[in-house]
């Protein structure tokens, strides 16, 4: 298969450094204006599409997906979304009326962890396995919305009848993330791709065979796919400065919060994150060109590709020949990365024959439904 690249729309807000303290943090306001010109530098570097991200920090996925689909010819949405904040059939309609409103041009992450105080914070008390178990009866009744029209009994939801009159064409491919192994059990069943944030090689082998062997046995094929920062210059010299200068703009004092607010994560994501670094300044780079240090001060994933435009190429190939088949990336700040990535990297890799031409399909799997009844 070849490798699907996707961008970041930084619905948080964007800036040149990962984390500061105070004043010395100066961020870009995620206004419609800037968003629409990271969507549109994205289309044009040759993204397949942009992962649109959830958070209580961040503006409203769908709304925006929806208003940058105004903005761009071609670019894919991946919208993220967490099934405790919605029920499954009004999701299913949104996704509907998303998908029309694009062209057909959505796709979906779903969300099932996060920080404990954040979730709290939207009215979610779930523990961790406890979110993957309602993930699982929440895409099994989306998609017989889709499909049909589904009754369904479980744990977290009871539905009579529930249906979408104007169904989504084609249906909207399901990335589900997830590092534990009930986020791999309800991929497995529910999704069209299986996202992990990114590791080093060694680790990210181990974790694509555990995905294929357990799929097969299911008798699935399961796509994997993936998420890291990248920091890619003309030179290796360039690279690694912004990289130092990025680790230099965290105080120790950012740090060690950030560490303390990780360690009560129940992820099991950012608990594998937290490990390939430890809080320390020494020794981030991993790997050759595989580095740790936007996760001593930045929730979420830690690991970055950084290197000349060869080097990062070299990565990604690696990568992909271990069975990366999308690979999501951001960098800061997000428009100028977009042109320099579309410039220097992208190139690069089509010159290697490793991407999929931006307007291939995504098709999606549509596995049976695993719960409820369709009719």
């Amino acid at each position: 298969m070849a490798l699907h690249l996707y961008w970041f729309i930084p619905g948080h807000g964007d800036g040149r450094d990962v984390a500061r303290d105070g004043a010395a943090n100066v961020r870009r306001d995620p206004d419609a204006g800037y968003l629409a010109q990271v969507a549109r530098a994205a289309e044009q570097a040759g993204f397949t599409g942009a992962l649109v991200p959830f958070g209580l920090f961040c503006e409203d996925p769908w709304l925006v997906a929806a208003a940058l689909s105004r903005e761009t010819a071609r670019l894919r949405f991946m919208v993220a979304f967490r099934p405790g904040t919605a029920s499954p059939t009004l999701t299913a309609q949104m996704a509907a009326t998303c998908q029309r409103l694009t062209g057909g041009r959505l796709l979906l992450n779903v969300v099932s962890g996060g920080d404990p105080e954040e979730l709290r914070r939207y009215g979610d008390h779930l523990g961790h396995d406890e979110r993957y178990a309602r993930a699982g009866e929440f895409l099994s009744v989306l998609r017989g919305a889709w499909t049909g029209s589904v009754d369904h009994e479980g744990e977290h939801y009871r539905v009579s009848g529930a249906t979408v009159i104007r169904r989504p064409d084609p249906l909207p491919p399901i990335f589900l993330g997830g590092s534990s192994e009930p986020a791999l059990r309800t991929a497995i069943r529910h999704a069209d791709v299986y996202l992990a944030w990114g590791e080093p090689p060694d680790r990210m082998a181990a974790q694509v065979a555990r995905v294929r062997a357990e799929a097969a046995a299911a008798g699935r094929a399961l796509p994997f796919g993936t998420r890291m920062h990248v920091i890619s210059r003309d030179t290796s010299d360039e690279a690694w400065a912004e990289a130092d200068r990025i680790v230099a703009g965290m105080s120790d004092g950012l740090v060690e919060r950030s560490q303390r607010r990780f360690a009560a994560s129940d992820s099991e994501g950012q608990r594998r994150m937290a490990a390939l670094h430890g809080g320390s300044r020494d020794g981030l780079e991993v790997h050759p060109n595989v580095w740790t240090g936007y996760g001593l001060g930045r929730q979420g994933p830690a690991l970055a590709l950084v290197g000349s435009h060869e080097e990062v190429a070299d990565r990604i190939a690696e990568y992909h020949e271990l069975g990366v088949d999308h690979l999501i990336l951001s960098a800061q700040p997000h428009l100028e990365e977009a042109y320099r990535l579309g410039e220097g990297l992208v190139p690069q890799l089509r010159r290697r024959g490793l991407l999929a031409a931006p307007e291939d399909d995504i098709a999606p799997a549509r596995p049976p439904l695993a719960a409820g009844t369709l009719r």
